[in-house]
């Protein structure tokens, strides 16, 4: 196996925490994807600030992921420094109705942590198989309420390794997005709000939600969620349904027959297979309703 340029060096300097040419079908909820060059799972604030100042001082691409649920990663691989922000990053603190969460966290743990302590307001989220900074970045939501509703501030850090406080108001939040999406700022820790709530309320509405999603979404197969953003007044799933794309298949990539807002692996599928899928649902959607359906998930390599 060729080691790509710049992997001894990095490995040097985080030892134990690089991998050459790690196949990132490993890291995305879908189980799709092709190499990337250099993947590093940092172990800590520090090693993470060495990293971004080493990266920053070659102009080298680099690119960071959470649990890998809101993306597809194609065939070809990723060209650069594969970053992921995981469990070294995944303390909770509660202070009374105040959670802070680091950014590697689980949404479900957040949400478990916050009904353990009596903290409600992220009853929502249980069932996203995503991490705290994800969501944050995506803006990530469900059943009518989203991380914009709790979020009070982050801290991010600079492609210099320096960290830096911002509040809600300076994020950008809207539908599914923040002004961090598509920035070289990296998400360490969230600090979110909630109210004071009786934990067994809490719990109830918990498993109500996890029941609704679990009978409305194809669980059982690996999928990214939620495929296209909803369209004002629309709902993604309903357009695709009927545009008649729902159970529509190549390869083993199908348009799920539980929820047609998603893309299910049904074991071998490519990302090829995908976007095939995705340009399929689009042309048929316009077709039928005039409407262009934009991404939900975020794309990224080469095919």
């Amino acid at each position: 196996m060729t080691l790509p340029a710049g992997f001894k060096e990095l490995n040097a300097l985080l030892p134990g925490q690089v991998k050459a040419n790690e196949p990132m079908a490993r890291h995305t909820t879908w189980r799709i994807g092709g190499p990337a060059d250099i993947f590093v799972e940092p172990t800590g604030v520090k090693e993470l600030a060495r990293l971004v100042t080493w990266v920053h001082g070659r102009g080298l691409p680099l690119y960071f992921i959470g649990n890998g649920s809101n993306l597809l990663v194609k065939d070809g691989g990723i060209r650069g420094i594969v970053v992921k922000i995981g469990r070294a990053f995944g303390q909770v603190q509660v202070q009374e109705t105040t959670l802070i969460a680091g950014a590697g966290t689980m949404l479900g743990v957040l949400a478990s942590v916050a009904q353990k302590n009596g903290v409600g307001g992220l009853e929502f989220a249980t069932g996203i198989p995503g991490t705290v900074g994800g969501a944050v970045v995506m803006n990530a939501g469900a059943n009518g309420l989203s991380m914009a509703d709790l979020v009070q501030e982050v801290t991010v850090m600079d492609s210099s390794g320096e960290l830096e406080r911002r509040n809600a108001g300076e994020l950008g939040f809207g539908y599914r997005t923040s002004n961090l999406l598509g920035s070289s700022l990296v998400v360490l820790e969230v600090t979110c709000r909630g109210v004071a709530r009786d934990p067994d309320r809490i719990r109830a509405d918990m498993e109500q939600y996890l029941a609704r999603r679990r009978a409305s979404q194809p669980l059982s197969y690996p999928s990214a969620g939620s495929v296209f953003k909803n369209p004002p007044g629309k709902t993604a799933g309903w357009l695709i349904e009927q545009a008649g794309c729902k159970g529509m298949r190549q390869g083993d990539a199908q348009v799920s027959l539980i929820h047609a807002n998603f893309i299910v692996n049904l074991g071998k599928a490519t990302a090829r297979d995908v976007q095939i899928l995705i340009h399929r649902v689009q042309q048929l959607v316009y077709e039928r309703f005039g409407i262009t359906l934009t991404l939900e998930v975020q794309v990224l390599g080469e095919d």
